[in-house]
């Protein structure tokens, strides 16, 4: 036997022994969380754990590693281990990066400027770094979406990303969550649509900033898609408020006219808006694939959300008139 092949045999048979025989640090009472530079060595990792009160000698913890073919695959990041975790599982965790994650969620609704507000938070990065990524038309066409930036392809839901991850990372990662919705079948509904993947996404938008009552998705999507078989003007505020670029709390005639040539003014412009104004959820994708059948043409907010729908022009202005004067009387 090598004197090479000895040393290793004795190295593992002391670390295992050292393990049953409690050479770790006794635990400490709860959860330890353990940083991992990027290039640490075994031994420097070892150091680490003896630091955090997981291991009580770092030289065998790193020959533990090298005889388990670890060493040199042990990954960088944060890490949750167990006060009571074996070296063992230490060694698999960093082995398979197992990181610490950190949730990050996008509401519905958002546009992709405030998602990536969030998303440079999250990352730690410049705010204008990632307003330039969504707005970037390569980097969109990069990840496949069918328009020249990301808005309305960043799936609103709760994501979970290891700290400290390029934000172009976590965009692509939206983004795939986005293409997942598309099952075969709702992909097969589309081909059958007279609307294309992009317009059915812009009209979801619309319907995800006009519903605060989740039934109504699939009726104000009929709506709209009445409005656009007959010709008319769609008239969504939304799309006025996107125009604009501010959120106002109540949207005046003055508000319009302030941006009446503008594309995604839906008051002026005929049909649906050049793209979405803000993610929709699923829900609303949904609604846009799937509309409800119903004969309204429009319809108006009541105080507390929902929406009262009308066939005419007459019965939507009795609509109205009667919501603002039952606003008026509160």
């Amino acid at each position: 036997m090598s004197r090479r092949l000895r040393t290793v045999r004795a190295a593992a048979a002391a670390a295992l022994l050292g393990l049953s025989a409690g050479c770790a640090a006794p635990p400490p009472s709860a959860d330890v969380e353990v940083r991992v530079p990027p290039g640490a060595s075994a031994r420097e990792i070892g150091t680490l754990l003896e630091e955090a009160g997981l291991v009580r000698f770092p030289v065998l913890f790193s020959w533990t590693a090298r005889v388990r073919g670890a060493a040199g695959s042990l990954k960088a990041g944060h890490y949750r281990f167990a006060p009571d975790a074996s070296w063992f599982e230490m060694l698999d965790a960093m082995q398979s990066g197992a990181v610490l994650t950190v949730p990050l969620t996008v509401p519905e609704g958002f546009t992709a400027r405030q998602i990536a507000d969030r998303v440079a938070a999250f990352s730690g990065v410049d705010p204008a770094r990632v307003r330039e990524l969504v707005d970037d038309s390569a980097f969109a066409s990069a990840l496949g979406v069918p328009g020249p930036t990301l808005e309305g392809y960043l799936f609103p839901d709760t994501y979970r990303f290891a700290e400290g991850l390029p934000p172009e990372e976590v965009l692509r990662a939206m983004v795939d969550r986005y293409r997942a919705w598309w099952t075969p079948d709702r992909k097969a509904r589309l081909e059958a649509d007279a609307l294309t993947e992009r317009e059915l996404v812009t009209l979801a938008s619309i319907v995800e900033k006009e519903a605060r009552v989740a039934p109504e998705r699939p009726i104000i999507a009929g709506v709209y898609r009445n409005r656009l078989e007959r010709g008319m003007l769609l008239q969504a505020d939304p799309t006025v408020q996107y125009a604009l670029g501010e959120p106002k709390e109540r949207l005046l005639y003055r508000d319009i006219d302030a941006v009446a040539d503008h594309p995604y003014n839906t008051y002026t412009q005929p049909g649906l808006p050049p793209g979405p104004i803000a993610s929709p959820g699923g829900a609303s994708l949904e609604a846009a694939l799937e509309p409800a059948d119903v004969p309204y043409l429009f319809f108006v907010a009541r105080p507390d959300g929902s929406h009262e729908f009308t066939r005419t022009a007459r019965e939507h202005v009795n609509a109205k008139n009667r919501i603002r004067a039952e606003r008026d009387a509160q």
